[in-house]
């Protein structure tokens, strides 16, 4: 692809001064060479920028520093770098329309048209898949099961008995979608189970993660609102609400009956405690730990959480009390000299 094929397809302004160099290929700022295109957009990397051995690189629109690659200038560059690794990333394989012979479906099971079922998979009596929708290999889909359209299922995923997903859902392989929430009671010395017998329900256009469980409800419905992407690794227990649009990150586990809003980000190894409120747009820092409600639009982080100002300030004073420890003993010094 040559560079101004590249420009036009990224919507990037660039000086043809320079000439019209083939781009064969796209890699980080330090692992890039001659032909390949990066992307700069963190002030952190300035130095590996100005080192850097790429053809071209994509930067803000406001970049003014002259370096050695061509500039590709954008309002977003992690976002054109995007559309760029996806012209020259290898075409996903797509499985062929059709049952493989060797998955197990039951004769009750309705498929919508272009449908395709992989090896070894298990759809069990009364499911709905939509139209365009796949499943790879390994997994399985319990009774009773609805799924919408241009869904995609990779290895090993599995969605238990009745939940519902909605169109364009993804589950990476692994994610386990429906199984029983984490509920008993202590009678005569004993925990005894509480029956789960609600459901899962996903909204359209969710990505769940490779390994992420979400439980279904003990009773209800535990909803996972649309849009919403959630990483690897995550656990959502019973009954938990995740409103549309929001971003939860790796290792988060939320506690039974929390509900969170729309367009929230939970950041890393976040902990929800259970009954809980999250609300609107509100950003949770890493490696926080909440119990208690969070206001619409707020940032708070720690464990336990509080707000983010509040919670740098705290660590400052933190810092300075070995200063702080010194200079105490140099007054006693005087004070007792």
């Amino acid at each position: 692809m040559r560079l101004s094929e590249l420009s036009a397809l990224v919507g990037a302004s660039f000086d043809a001064s320079y000439g019209d160099p083939e781009i064969t290929g796209v890699a980080s700022l330090q692992e890039a060479r001659e032909g390949d295109v990066t992307f700069f957009s963190n002030p952190r990397y300035l130095a590996q920028l100005r080192a850097s051995k790429a053809s071209a690189v994509i930067v803000p629109s406001g970049f003014e520093e002259q370096i050695t690659p061509v500039l590709l200038r954008v309002e977003n560059p992690s976002a054109a770098f995007a559309t760029a690794v996806a012209a020259f990333a290898p075409k996903e394989i797509i499985p062929a329309v059709g049952v493989h012979p060797s998955a197990v479906v039951d004769p009750s099971v309705v498929l919508g048209d272009g449908v395709s079922i992989g090896p070894n998979a298990v759809i069990e009596s009364g499911v709905v898949i939509g139209n365009g929708t796949i499943i790879d290999s390994g997994c399985l889909i319990g009774t009773g099961v609805r799924l919408g359209k241009e869904c995609r299922l990779y290895q090993g995923a599995i969605i238990r008995e009745r939940c519902q997903l909605g169109d364009r859902v993804i589950l990476q392989p692994g994610a386990v979608i429906g199984s029983c929430g984490f509920g008993y009671e202590f009678q005569r010395g004993r925990h005894v189970k509480i029956p789960q017998t609600g459901i899962v329900e996903i909204g359209n256009d969710v990505e769940i993660g490779a390994n992420t469980t979400i439980d279904r409800a003990r009773f209800g419905r535990t909803v996972i609102g649309e849009g919403s992407k959630i990483d690897n690794l995550v656990q959502i227990a019973h009954n938990v609400q995740v409103g549309p649009h929001t971003i939860i990150c790796s290792q988060v586990g939320i506690a039974g009956s929390t509900r969170i809003g729309a367009y929230v980000t939970l950041a890393g190894q976040v902990g929800l405690a259970g009954h809980i409120d999250i609300g609107d747009k509100a950003v949770i820092g890493a490696q926080s730990g909440l119990s208690k409600n969070v206001p619409a639009e707020s940032m708070v982080i720690g464990a336990p959480a509080k707000p983010m100002k509040e919670w740098k300030q705290s660590n400052f004073y933190i810092s300075q009390l070995g200063k702080l420890y010194e200079r105490v003993k140099e007054l006693e010094g005087k004070l007792n000299g």
